[in-house]
């Protein structure tokens, strides 16, 4: 049985939903689609939109700060459970992960947060104290995932998807040397995902393409960034080896637009 999974950071719901790049999702046939930064609420949305026909919605919307993160899944398949959250209250409220338990696998869609302020540089281009304030909180939110899906994983293979604002590798940005102290390719960032696939998960894009170059998932919205794609692979599906097997392909979807992100693909032979 093939199953076809896609992911999208969309950048706001509402805004990418009222564009014409959003016909992505009424022409897509995947089995189930997850988005992150939706920014909304289900009841803030048109119908058509929050509850698509034929589709199964769930929904982790942002409680502490409204138009902020949020994660949904649209599913073809019903799910035997459906889980928001985090176990540990310090990372609940967010909106920041969906938990689908599938017959054959569990599946999460996630998202974790920038880490910095916007701007992170003052009028004279020099750093603003506390521009990193929220990497503690994005790795404790990525350490604790950890621990949770380990236990998950003790009943069945693990899918997960999402944004991870990390970039692993060198040769998942365009210009790694002038990004070393940025957060997305700060030391601890990258450590996160070295421990994270040393225990077993495998970069499902990397699996199949090995070291292709210049594929990308994220660009600034300055400077022509994906025009001249300079970009960041921030973009993940990852799987529990038990399902390497099973990869049978996945991609990276850089012709749609409509956020600043693109959507990324995984097909499972399960």
């Amino acid at each position: 049985m093939s199953i076809r999974l896609v992911s999208w950071n969309v950048n706001g719901l509402r805004a990418v939903s009222a564009k014409p790049e959003w016909r992505w999702f009424a022409e897509n046939t995947c089995d189930v689609i997850g988005l992150q930064e939706t920014k909304a609420m289900p009841e803030q949305l048109k119908p058509e939109v929050a509850n698509p026909e034929g589709w199964e919605a769930h929904w982790a919307s942002s409680v502490v700060k409204k138009g902020y993160s949020g994660v949904a899944v649209f599913s073809r398949i019903k799910p035997l459970a459906v889980r928001c959250e985090l176990p540990q209250p310090e990372w609940q409220g967010e909106g920041r992960i969906l938990h689908l338990e599938f017959e054959k696998f569990h599946c999460f869609t996630c998202m974790g947060c920038r880490s910095f302020l916007t701007p992170y540089v003052d009028e004279n281009g020099k750093p603003i104290p506390g521009r990193f304030k929220r990497v503690p909180y994005k790795m404790g939110f990525f350490d604790a995932f950890t621990a949770y899906a380990e236990e998950c994983r003790k009943s069945k293979p693990i899918v997960v998807c999402g944004d991870f604002n990390i970039a692993h590798k060198a040769i998942d940005l365009a210009r790694p040397k002038q990004n070393e102290k940025n957060t997305g390719f700060l030391p601890e960032e990258r450590a996160f995902l070295d421990r994270f696939t040393a225990l077993g998960y495998v970069d499902t894009f990397r699996h199949v393409h090995g070291d292709v170059e210049g594929r990308y998932s994220w660009w600034s919205y300055k400077m022509r960034a994906r025009e001249k794609n300079v970009g960041w692979r921030i973009d993940y599906f990852f799987v529990s080896e038990e399902l390497k097997p099973y990869i049978r392909d996945a991609w990276i979807e850089d012709d749609v637009y409509g956020s600043d992100h693109c959507p990324v693909g995984l097909e499972l032979d399960i």
